[in-house]
């Protein structure tokens, strides 16, 4: 079904309907779970190539837009109980989608890195995230170590998803254009449970250090060193980028020993 996109909702439409079917089509349902929540469907490209995709999924979409809500529903693209009129980022979502499910979406570029932080934090109730970005925040989240894109997303969802860059969609997919290419990731939570550290004092490691990525970690950790503690020399004079994820834990352990 080909759904024609309102331009007055002032957003950018996919309407290349095979990239849609890609993108849908590259959930694997790994885990077992139905339950799949769409984030901003718009006019539903995606949304009608999930359903035909995958017939059986549990689909429940979060869309802020009531104009979007009333097209969806008059257009039977979906019923009105699989619509709910929430902010993603601001949500309970355990309450609306239960403690299991998969997310997907042609994420609004503005938010997109605050959706991932959200996905983070939710990291145990999503066993498996697919999503089309700016094509800088896909490749920044599915960056290795060593990358100049490799960043504090990288490092915070490296550690719980397994993670590949899947495509790249241009501009002319999209209606109206946006001025940038995107690309589509998937994101698949591995085995981790729990870090050997302190999860809340990884983040503050990981944002200092990026923070001031150009610095060596002795000089951008500085403040976060307590009573004359210095790094250990495996860590003091490199770059954040340098660093795996698995490094980043073992760098925590050393600046909050006591926090462990």
């Amino acid at each position: 079904m080909k759904v024609k996109p309102k331009k007055a909702l002032g957003q950018h439409f996919l309407v290349n309907r095979q990239a849609a079917m890609d993108i849908a089509r590259a959930l694997k349902f790994h885990t077992g779970y139905d339950r799949v929540l769409e984030i901003g469907p718009g006019t539903g490209a995606l949304t009608t190539c999930l359903i035909e995709a995958h017939p059986d999924a549990d689909l429940k979409v979060m869309e802020i837009d009531p104009e979007s809500v009333i097209y969806l529903v008059s257009q039977n693209i979906l019923k009105q109980e699989q619509v709910l009129p929430e902010d993603f980022l601001k949500a309970d979502l355990e309450h609306h989608l239960g403690t299991h499910f998969g997310v997907i979406g042609n994420f609004p570029y503005n938010i997109s890195t605050q959706i991932l932080f959200r996905v983070f934090d939710y990291r145990d109730q999503i066993p498996e995230v697919v999503g089309m970005f700016q094509k800088e925040v896909a490749e920044r989240v599915a960056s290795p170590h060593g990358s100049k894109a490799y960043g504090i997303l990288s490092v915070l969802l490296q550690l719980f998803y397994d993670i590949e860059y899947l495509f790249t969609v241009e501009p002319e997919d999209f209606d109206p254009p946006p001025k940038v290419r995107s690309g589509v990731i998937r994101m698949i939570r591995n085995d981790v449970k729990e870090l050997e550290c302190s999860t809340k004092r990884l983040v503050q490691v990981v944002k200092v250090a990026f923070n001031q990525r150009r610095k060596m970690l002795r000089g951008s950790l500085k403040s976060l060193l307590q009573n004359g503690m210095t790094l250990p020399e495996e860590f003091a004079t490199k770059r954040p980028e340098q660093l795996s994820p698995q490094d980043f834990v073992k760098l925590t352990l050393a600046v909050f020993p006591e926090d462990q």
